[in-house]
């Protein structure tokens, strides 16, 4: 009872207008306007802070804190509307249906990144929704209720968010717990995901971690990465690892992709890894999908290595794919070669099959 009645003290301590924007330590929150804003400091357990307020709803309200985010120039913001207004980062509107989704994008003003707003729907007294967003985005609470939590520990975030994550089933809060687990500042955020991405976890949710390992946690990401696609049991699983491992930004990771591509034991994953492989470019990776062409041992590995040829950048792989087309040993890759050629629009493909059918 005296933790009660410290919690609901602190929570009447602040209040605020609507239409401001809320500094706070170590975060800094986006502007919310339009909203029955109240700030509290952050009191004890963060999770018994929060349930406790949801407790005490008897409609639709909002609770929230801002932490550290994992520095970054990705805007967190919303599809719908939001990338509209003040160039790309406009308004949010907390209770619009169809903008109940947050994305983010790379090109919003050069903002660098560095506080994570999490706010939580609570509704019949629970919480039921989950939405991030950067510092640079503005919200609108539909004038609902908005609770803010002041330097609310980063760990104890993490913490709260992964209890959302079960093990019996994916669930879309899950996933929205899991994205912004994703964007804490902190170490706890590599451990929760890490053990996200165990075989205890649905195969959904193992595969929505692993994404945000290789898109935002860098070095820690691509080790973690690294030691599941080389040792998971699973093809299906390691196949889906081909993705983030090429949306890392470790420079190991281009390496290890190359080598995936050309050692794994699986077809499927090799292919998938000559795919990715393909939309990054390079000499070196264009030596990587040359070499899989050549010397891999199954047809339908090659086939995808022709297929990430036509995939490369700005048309780079056409002179290889006219030389495969023309020289390859294997008729079943030389006829993809002259399919994806012939899907190319590019006037060197043009002039190979057009050559071919005048001789």
């Amino acid at each position: 009872m005296k933790t009660k009645l410290i919690i609901v003290a602190a929570l009447i301590a602040a209040t605020c207008s609507a239409q401001v924007s809320l500094k706070s330590e170590p975060g800094e929150m986006p502007q919310i306007k339009n909203a029955k804003l109240e700030t509290v400091a952050a009191a004890g357990n963060l999770q018994q802070q929060i349930e406790a307020f949801a407790s005490r709803q008897n409609g639709t309200a909002w609770i929230g804190y801002s932490v550290p985010a994992v520095s970054s120039h990705r805007t967190i913001c919303c599809y719908d509307g939001g990338w509209q207004e003040r160039s790309c980062c406009g308004t949010c509107r907390l209770s619009s249906e169809h903008n109940t989704f947050s994305g983010s994008r790379d090109d919003c003003d050069d903002v660098e990144v560095t506080s994570l707003a999490v706010l939580y729907r609570v509704e019949d007294k629970k919480i039921d929704t989950i939405r991030i967003f950067s510092q640079n985005c503005s919200i609108d609470a539909g004038g609902l209720p908005v609770w803010v939590i002041t330097n609310a520990d980063p760990k104890q975030s993490v913490a709260y968010l992964s209890t959302f994550v079960t093990k019996d089933q994916d669930s879309h809060l899950a996933r929205r717990a899991v994205d912004a687990i994703s964007e804490h500042a902190d170490s706890s955020a590599d451990a929760a995901l890490d053990h996200f991405v165990s075989a205890e976890y649905p195969e959904k949710t193992r595969e929505h971690a692993a994404f945000w390992l290789g898109v935002a946690r860098g070095e820690h990401g691509y080790a973690t990465l690294k030691r599941l696609i080389e040792s998971d049991p699973s093809d299906t699983f390691r196949d889906k690892l081909t993705f983030p491992l090429s949306q890392s930004s470790d420079a190991q990771a281009q390496d290890e992709l190359i080598h995936v591509a050309k050692q794994d034991s699986s077809s499927r994953v090799r292919g998938q890894a000559l795919f990715w492989l393909a939309q990054k470019a390079g000499k070196k990776v264009a030596g990587a999908i040359s070499d899989a062409i050549e010397n891999d041992p199954d047809t339908d590995v090659k086939k995808k290595a022709v297929f990430a040829l036509s995939q490369m950048p700005d048309h780079e792989g056409v002179p290889k794919l006219i030389e495969v087309a023309r020289n390859n040993r294997n008729p079943a890759v030389r006829k993809q070669a002259v399919f994806w050629l012939g899907q190319s629009n590019d006037p060197r493909a043009l002039d190979f099959i057009t050559s071919v059918l005048t001789h």
